[in-house]
Order: structure tokens, then C-alpha cells, then sequence
């Protein structure tokens, strides 16, 4: 029997099972080809931009006279900062990772409290034009006040410098969820309203369930815009206050002359509020789609 005799012979199924191998690794390939061709577009520009940035300080900073250190001294003076950001001394002289994770302390207490005030205050100024009327205004002037006025008022209170750190961070961070949540309250379609006046949902039925979901888009961009300002204040709080955190290390670097460690300090600042801002945004993203699908 010929070749072509014996392939006429094999039943569809078998032969489904013969060609369906060689399509599943041809559509893994394309898959995986997919993926690497994303990734690539995501950071080989970002690479390219900080290599070309790092040549232009390199060279900039090299010629006699120059007052800031180039990247290759800032590599030979702070490369323990930068490959042992956990190392612990005693004393006091710690690692990179371990202020940061100090700083973050004060950040999660102090902007918790502003997320849970915000939205709740939100709300209620959302909700009712009379304390739009009242409230309003009084937010408004409140929050162009720098977070580092506060300071002083919070030592005064607290006689303590890590809650006044705290009160400055959740003072910094509150109006703009204050603001946002109260703009979602306000956007809320009538529809939604409608629905829960005819189920009788009382007010706190009507907040988890109508109220946050729709305007969880609202009040995630109040939270970004919060925990941003939040990094921000604790690193100006800390050189005043002092304590272990990433701010007081950079004021005490300069104190030193110890400008390599303030650079490395200062990407270790960006890339945590860069990480913070892209948690907050998953989170977001995620809670919306959540309700969107309910």
C-alpha cells in the first residue's frame, strides 16, 4: 500500500491528532513573540533615554570645576548603597531599604487615615449642597497650604516627632481624596439614585453599594494624587524631625558632603514613589473593573 494509500486510511480523528501539535507550538511561539516584542517596546526606550542621560552627566560633570560628582564617582563612592541596601551596622548606620521601609511606616499610617477621612468626608460634601456650601471653600484654602507649615503646629501638639511626621503626611494627603470623592459623589447618575430609592437601601447600603462603586474611578485618582503627596511630605518632614528614615539620611549626607549617597538616595525616592503610584493604580483598576462587571 502506497503512502498516500495508508494517510487516506487514518481516521479524521487521528489525523486532527496528528496536525494539532505543530499548530499549538506555532501559536505558543507567536504568543511568547507577542509578549517579548511588548516588553521590549516598554524598556528599551526608557534604557536608551537613562544611558544617553547618564553619558551627557558623565561628561558634563568630568571637566575641572565641576561641583556634582559624574556617575562613575557616584559608582565608586556609594556602591554599597546601591548593591547592599540592607546592610546594618548598629548604630544608626543602616541601609537604603531599611529607611525607606521606616519612611513607609509613617506613610501607611498617615495616609490611611487620610483615605479613610477623605472618602467619608467626600461623600458627605458630595452628597449634600449644604456642606458643599459650608466645607468647600474652607478645603479649598486649606490645601494650598504647604506641608511643611504644618510642622510646626504639629510639634507644638504632639511634642513628638514621629505623629507630627504623621499629621503632616495625612494634612498633605487628604484634600485632593477629599476633592475627587466628592466629584464622584456628584457624578453619580440619577439612575443609580432611582435604583436605590426603590430598593429602600438606607444610607449605609447606599454607600458601599451604590455610592463607592460608582465612583471608585473618582476616588483612586484622589488616592494616587494623595499617596504621591504623601512621599513628598514625609521626605521634606524628615529633615526637619529627624529620626532613620530617607529624609533625614539625605540631610545628614549633606551635612557630610556626601553628595554620591544623596544621589543614590534620590533614585531610591523615585523609583519607591514610582512603585507606590503603580500600586495604587492596580488597585484602582482593578476595584473598577471589579465593579463594572457586578
Amino acid at each position: 500500500m502506497s503512502a498516500e494509500a495508508q494517510f487516506e486510511t487514518i481516521t479524521p480523528a487521528s489525523k486532527a491528532k496528528v496536525f494539532a501539535f505543530p499548530v499549538r507550538v506555532t501559536t505558543r511561539k507567536f504568543e511568547w513573540r507577542k509578549i517579548g516584542a511588548g516588553v521590549a517596546r516598554a524598556v528599551v526606550p526608557p534604557l536608551i533615554v537613562i544611558a544617553f542621560i547618564l553619558l551627557v552627566w558623565q561628561i558634563a560633570c568630568s571637566t575641572p570645576g565641576a561641583s556634582l560628582p559624574p556617575p562613575s564617582v557616584v559608582w565608586e563612592q556609594a556602591g554599597e548603597l546601591i548593591w547592599n541596601p540592607f546592610f546594618d551596622y548598629g548604630n544608626g548606620d543602616i541601609g537604603l531599604a531599611w529607611r525607606v521601609f521606616s519612611s513607609l511606616q509613617r506613610v501607611a499610617v498617615g495616609f490611611g487615615f487620610a483615605a479613610i477621612v477623605g472618602v467619608l468626608l467626600g461623600a458627605v460634601v458630595g452628597q449634600s449642597i449644604w456642606a458643599t456650601r459650608g466645607l468647600d471653600p474652607i478645603f479649598q484654602i486649606l490645601r494650598t497650604v504647604p506641608p511643611l507649615a504644618w510642622l510646626p503646629l504639629s510639634l507644638a501638639a504632639f511634642r513628638d516627632s514621629h505623629p507630627s511626621a504623621i499629621f503632616v503626611i495625612f494634612i498633605t494627603a487628604v484634600w485632593p481624596v477629599i476633592i475627587n470623592t466628592a466629584v464622584g459623589v456628584r457624578n453619580i447618575p440619577a439612575d443609580y439614585r432611582n435604583v436605590a430609592s426603590v430598593l429602600r437601601l438606607n444610607p449605609l447600603e447606599f454607600f458601599f453599594k451604590i455610592m463607592v462603586p460608582a465612583a471608585a474611578p473618582y476616588i483612586f485618582t484622589g488616592l494616587r494624587i494623595g499617596i504621591g503627596l504623601s512621599w513628598l511630605a514625609i521626605v521634606a518632614a524628615e529633615m526637619l524631625t529627624g529620626g532613620v528614615g530617607i529624609g533625614f539620611f539625605i540631610w545628614d549626607a549633606w551635612n557630610s558632603s556626601r553628595l554620591p549617597d544623596i544621589i543614590v538616595a534620590l533614585v531610591y525616592i523615585g523609583v519607591v514613589g514610582f512603585m507606590l503610584d503603580r500600586l495604587v493604580s492596580a488597585v484602582g483598576a482593578f476595584v473598577t473593573r471589579g465593579t463594572a462587571a457586578n
